[in-house]
């Protein structure tokens, strides 16, 4: 390894953070330098990201990741990528300015765009032409709900959002693959646009700019930008789950992993995809990752439901300590009550712990009396989906599991981690909490030449520098009857 200095940008559905990783002989040591709220605004009826607040936090975070470089090494950054949530898009005039905020993927008005894809293609079709799971809001949907629009008619660009970030930061207009890989445009056996069904259905493929792979270089961070430094920008694999995938601490192939944060992302990583009737039935998705890989996972909803209880208890003027409540949810008998997490009526923001209450009447017949018994209900019933994932991964794929890589917000939760365990009958191996941004980091220390140029020896460098808590599982035939109890709406 030689010496570096590199920036990693992870921007979440409810923050951003940019970490700084410096690489040497001892090592890599990451560390956090500036973290900042991603708070959507609803404005004229839409619910939209606002992305020049987070652009302003990049920047903030380069500024401070640069002066605590030039401090400790007197180098400063050699470079910094970008990773985000995947499907949303923001669109530029001729001028290359930006035509409004980008609306969220959880704003309400793609069901016309959906209903009128399926009246042309059959869910079979349209999975055959790209291996994406079928998900309202995808890029495919949005496009086509927004296509009549005067925005739209003065677009000449449209940029997912880390490529709107990579586009401020140095003026290079690309789209990154793995995130590509997300939009229900793309063909995961050729990482080419599915051209043919964009043409079918009148989608405007031709206004994402040229698509480039992780670890492409795309030029320095522009000098009006005002920082001390400008250091490389290089592209991320820069959908956040391409980027946790990259940072697991995997050795060898057999695993599967769990990307925790407002959504769980689970699944295998394959050498190829897998494009069956059998997937398009369980709702799996084949998305790009980095090295030629395809990340084959389903969607599970994550720690949305818990987020939005406290929320709604803390608005509602109750003072609530989260690990607190996990510790009382771990006094509460466990599977005395499960619910589908993926049930639609989960989805929207409100008043969660009601609609939770609600459906662990309905499923199991129990009332759910304290803020604990709700807790521990939604993360037994989370436990339950991840088990159901795994176990259908490892079926469509042939890919054998021996062990549970989980990473991302849900490392710091040591109930969830320990029932996951039990309840795959699988060995967790849990962290990093960063992963996102240990495979961000690393991709571009590939590029650069600072780190062996290869997947496994990244992560061996993190399970060096960052080794995972092993959970040990206790299996249970709770949970099989658990299992066959709950309802499943896991797929349309």
């Amino acid at each position: 390894m030689r010496q570096a200095a590199i920036a990693a940008v992870d921007l979440g559905a409810s923050s951003g953070r940019v970490a700084v990783a410096r690489i040497g002989a001892a090592g890599v040591d990451l560390r956090e330098v500036h973290r900042f709220p991603n708070t959507p605004v609803r404005a004229g009826g839409r619910l939209r990201w606002d992305v020049l607040a987070l652009f302003g936090g990049v920047v903030e975070g380069l500024r401070r990741g640069i002066g605590l470089t030039a401090d400790l090494a007197g180098a400063g950054l050699d470079s910094v990528g970008v990773a985000s949530w995947a499907v949303d898009y923001g669109l530029l005039d001729a001028d290359g300015d930006l035509l409004g905020n980008p609306v969220s993927y959880r704003d309400a008005g793609t069901s016309s765009a959906v209903a009128a894809v399926l009246g042309e293609l059959s869910p079979d079709e349209l999975y055959a032409a790209t291996g994406t799971q079928l998900q309202p809001f995808n890029t495919l949907f949005q496009l086509l709900a927004r296509r009549d629009t005067a925005q739209s008619a003065a677009a000449r660009h449209a940029l997912l959002i880390p490529d709107l970030m990579t586009y401020w930061l140095t003026g290079e207009l690309r789209t990154e693959l793995t995130n590509a890989s997300t939009t229900q445009l793309l063909d995961p056996r050729t990482a080419e646009w599915s051209t043919d069904l964009a043409g079918r259905l009148g989608v405007p493929v031709g206004l994402f700019p040229p698509l480039a792979a992780p670890g492409t270089p795309l030029g320095l961070v522009r000098a009006d930008l005002g920082l001390a430094q400008r250091p490389q920008v290089v592209l991320a694999p820069s959908h956040d789950t391409a980027a946790a995938v990259a940072g697991i601490p995997a050795d060898g192939d057999d695993f599967a992993f769990v990307c925790t944060g407002t959504w769980a992302l689970v699944g295998v990583e394959l050498p190829k995809p897998v494009i069956t009737p059998e997937s398009r039935a369980a709702n799996f998705t084949n998305e790009l990752g980095v090295d030629g890989t395809t990340r084959f996972l389903r969607n599970v909803t994550g720690f949305w439901l818990l987020q939005e209880c406290v929320r709604h208890w803390r608005e509602a003027g109750g003072d609530v300590d989260l690990p607190g409540l996990v510790a009382a949810a771990a006094d509460v008998r466990g599977l005395r009550a499960v619910i589908d997490v993926q049930d639609p009526e989960l989805t929207p923001p409100g008043d969660m712990p009601a609609r939770v209450r609600a459906a662990a009447a309905r499923v199991s017949g129990v009332t759910l009396d304290s803020r604990a018994e709700v807790a521990r209900c939604i993360l037994d019933s989370l436990a339950l989906a991840v088990r159901r994932a795994v176990r259908t991964a490892a079926e469509l794929s042939g890919r054998p599991v021996r062990v549970l890589h989980l990473v991302g917000g849900g490392v710091a939760n040591t109930l969830f981690c320990q029932l996951v365990a039990d309840a795959c009958e699988l060995p967790v191996l849990a962290g990093p909490t960063e992963a996102a941004s240990w495979g961000t980091v690393l991709t571009q220390a590939r590029a650069l030449g600072a780190v062996e140029d290869s997947l496994g020896a990244s992560r061996a460098l993190i399970a060096h520098a960052a080794p995972p808590v092993r959970y040990t599982p206790t299996p249970s035939p709770a949970w099989d009857r658990a299992d066959d109890e709950c309802p499943r709406a896991e797929h349309p």
